[in-house]
């Protein structure tokens, strides 16, 4: 979700640009498109942190001016902490993966029976949330978007006076609905890329997996067909090779195991016989 907020937001300057004459921002502000957009990058830096001030001095109503005013600076600062601490946890949550990634493969785990299985109950258990809050912003998204700032704001300097305020005026609520659904529909496509790949990793193991387990019912079948036929047949030396072999190859099944390496090892107490009726 934080990845699918920094695409959208600084990724693309040109959304800004179609934002605003969707909108029709430059007439409200008596402005030109290239100082909405020096405006819009100024603050987009400043938001990511490449700016420790933010004033944008430009052509606004007529006059030159900062855009912004003190409760600007202060909301956004704000924004900026808030973003920030996001990608502090993004960049935990990636730590986090990596050293549980290490200790699985560490423990010999089966990781590629774990890793999609665990990322298809990380998916479930983000959707629910995520899809409620996509339903209520698509029903009433104004609501929303005041409870949000409800929840990440301890006081109302987020509430502006678009009579005396710039920036408000640049992003209607209109813009941030289009800029939220695009991040909506980003994260939705990224978790059903995933999922999708959680899929196909799951098939195929379990496809390795049947076919692995036909093959050792193929494999135990010859073993028997083949005991029946060393108790058929006196020991040479060619059974005590396909003897070893057997032992060797089917370990996993111990009683057959066990039975071809006895086997092997009576058919080599009788070599040096052989060895001598070779030689007469």
């Amino acid at each position: 979700m934080i990845s699918s907020f920094e695409i959208v937001l600084y990724s693309d300057m040109s959304v800004y640009r179609k934002e605003y004459e969707k909108y029709e921002v430059l007439d409200e502000l008596d402005m030109t498109m290239d100082d909405a957009m020096y405006v819009t990058r100024e603050m987009m830096d400043y938001l990511r942190g490449d700016k420790e001030t933010l004033s944008v001095i430009t052509e606004v109503e007529g006059k030159r001016q900062d855009f912004f005013n003190e409760q600007d600076r202060f909301h956004m600062r704000e924004v900026r902490d808030i973003f920030a601490g996001g990608l502090r946890l993004r960049t935990a949550a990636l730590v986090a993966a990596a050293v549980s990634l290490l200790i699985l493969y560490m423990c010999r785990a089966d990781v590629k029976k774990i890793l999609p299985q665990t990322y298809q109950v990380a998916v479930g258990i983000v959707l629910i949330p995520t899809a409620g809050i996509g339903i209520a912003a698509a029903i009433d998204f104004n609501s929303v978007f005041v409870q949000f700032h409800n929840i990440f704001f301890d006081n109302d300097l987020w509430l502006f006076d678009p009579a005396e305020d710039f920036m408000i005026r640049m992003l209607p609520e209109g813009l941030f609905y289009d800029m939220a659904f695009r991040v909506g529909s980003l994260f939705a496509g990224i978790l059903v890329i995933l999922f999708l790949l959680s899929l196909y990793m799951r098939w195929r193991e379990n496809s390795r997996k049947v076919k692995e387990k036909t093959g050792k019912k193929k494999g135990y079948d010859f073993l028997i067909q083949q005991r029946r036929t060393f108790e058929r047949e006196k020991p040479s030396f060619h059974l005590f090779q396909i003897c070893l072999e057997l032992a060797e190859a089917f370990q996993e099944y111990e009683e057959l195991g066990r039975y071809f390496l006895k086997l092997a090892k009576k058919s080599s107490e009788i070599l040096p016989k052989l060895a001598l009726i070779k030689e007469k």
